[in-house]
C-alpha cells in the first residue's frame, strides 16, 4: 500500500487573527527581536510563546508538500535531476504487531546537498531566534562520523527520559500514564530491547508537575545522575509531544497503520542577535546535529513523509549531555494513543538502522 500523508492544513488569516485574541503576546512575539536571559529556563518560557509566533511559516512550508508521493517528496531536492532511485535490499518481515519494516529503500543523491541552502530548504527549519550556518551545516560533516553504538554486554546503552512527562494525546485516560508520551516511551523501550536487542534504561521522573517552564532546570541534575551512575550509557533521548493548533494533525498512513509523524529537534546555544551563548555551551554539539541529521536521512530513504523537517532552535535544552543526544516531538495533543504507539515502530527501527551503522 502507498503511504498517504493526511493533510497538514494552515492558519488562514481569519484564523491568525483569532489566534491573536486568544494569544495577547503572539503578535509581540513575532515582531520583536529575541531577548536573552541568563537564565535559560526563563528563555525556554519565551520561546514557547515565541514558537507560536513561527508556527505559521512552519506549516506553510509542511503544506507545500500536501498531496505529493513519496517519490515526489524526496525528488523536491531537485526536480530536474535523478534524485531517487529505488532498490529492494531484503524481504520485508511481519512483526507480531502487523507492523512491516522498510526494505524498500530511496536513495537521496548527497551531491546535490553539497550545497548549504539546498541541504537546508530539504531538511532543516531553523528558528527566527537562531543562527546556523555552513561551519555547522554541511554534509561532510554531518556524514563524516558513524553513530554506531554497540548491543554486547548487560548495561544500558540507552536512555530514554521525559522533560515534559505530562504531555498527553486527544484521547489519554486522565491519570493513566500509560497513555502519555511516558506510555509511548514505555513502548519504545520495549521494542529496542525486545524486536532489535537494545539495553535501555527507561527514566520515567516527572519535572514538569508544578511548573511545566523550569522542567529542563529540573531534570538535568536527575538525568547527570543517572549517567553518571550508568557510564555505559551512549544514547539519551528526550521524548516529547509536539503542540500544535486545532485542526492541525501530524498524521499518516503507513501501510494500512494511522501513524503520527515526528521531528526531530536540536539546540544550537546560539542566538542570531548575540552568537553562541557561553553560559550555555555545548561541546557535543556537532556530534548531536550528526546524529539527528543521520536518523533524518535514514527517514527519508526508508519511510518518506514521516518526519517533519529537523527543528533548530537557539538554545541548549539540556542536549549536551551525551555526543548521541536526541530530543523527538513525536506527534502532537490532537493525535490519538494509538497513532504515537504505531510511530515508535519505524522510529526504532531509524534508530537501529543508524546505532548498527545501516543508516544514510
Amino acid at each position: 500500500m502507498q503511504n498517504k500523508v493526511w493533510p497538514i492544513v494552515a492558519f488562514s488569516s481569519g484564523q491568525m487573527n483569532a489566534t491573536g485574541r486568544m494569544m495577547p503576546l503572539y503578535g509581540y512575539a513575532k515582531e520583536q527581536e529575541p531577548i536573552v536571559f541568563e537564565d535559560e529556563e526563563r528563555l525556554i518560557a519565551l520561546e514557547e510563546i515565541d514558537e507560536q509566533a513561527g508556527l505559521y511559516e512552519l506549516l506553510r512550508e509542511e503544506n507545500l508538500q500536501v498531496g505529493q508521493s513519496q517519490e515526489t517528496q524526496v525528488q523536491s531536492i531537485n526536480s530536474e535531476q535523478d534524485v531517487v532511485q529505488t532498490q529492494v535490499t531484503e524481504q520485508p518481515i511481519v512483526q507480531d504487531n502487523g507492523f512491516i519494516p522498510h526494505t524498500l529503500m530511496q536513495e537521496v543523491d548527497l551531491n546535490l546537498l553539497s550545497d548549504y541552502e539546498t541541504l537546508v530548504k530539504n531538511y532543516y527549519t531553523i528558528d527566527a531566534s537562531t543562527a546556523a550556518g555552513n561551519d555547522q551545516l554541511s554534509i561532510d560533516k554531518l556524514l563524516d562520523k558513524k553513530m554506531t553504538v554497540s548491543k554486547e554486554g548487560e548495561e544500558p546503552k540507552i536512555l530514554i527520559y521525559h522533560t515534559h512527562s505530562q504531555e498527553a494525546f486527544a484521547d489519554s485516560v486522565p491519570g493513566d500514564k500509560s497513555t502519555t508520551i511516558v506510555g509511548v516511551g514505555e513502548r519504545l523501550t520495549q521494542i529496542l530491547t525486545d524486536t532489535y536487542g537494545y539495553k535501555v534504561l527507561h527514566h520515567t521522573g516527572e519535572y514538569d508537575v508544578k511548573v511545566r517552564d523550569d522542567a529542563y532546570a529540573q531534570s538535568l541534575p536527575a538525568i547527570e545522575k543517572l549517567l553518571a551512575e550508568n557510564p555505559s550509557i551512549e544514547v539519551v533521548i528526550d521524548l516529547h509531544r509536539d503542540e500544535m493548533p486545532e485542526g492541525t494533525k501530524l498524521l499518516m498512513d503507513l501501510d494500512g497503520r494511522p501513524t503520527a509523524r515526528f521531528m526531530f529537534f536540536n539546540g544550537m546555544s546560539r542566538t542570531r542577535k548575540t552568537g553562541n551563548i557561553s553560559y550555555l555551551y555545548n561541546e557535543n554539539l556537532q556530534d548531536n546535529l550528526r546524529f539527528s541529521f543521520q536518523m533524518q536521512l535514514t527517514a527519508a530513504k526508508y519511510y518518506p513523509g514521516l518526519t517533519r523537517k529537523i527543528y533548530l532552535k537557539s538554545y541548549r535544552f539540556n542536549m549536551h549531555l551525551k555526543p548521541k543526544t536526541l530530543l523527538v516531538e513525536l506527534g502532537a495533543q490532537n493525535n490519538t494513543v494509538e497513532e504515537a504507539m504505531n510511530a515508535c515502530d519505524p522510529l526504532a527501527h531509524i534508530l537501529d538502522l543508524v546505532l548498527s551503522g545501516q543508516g544514510c
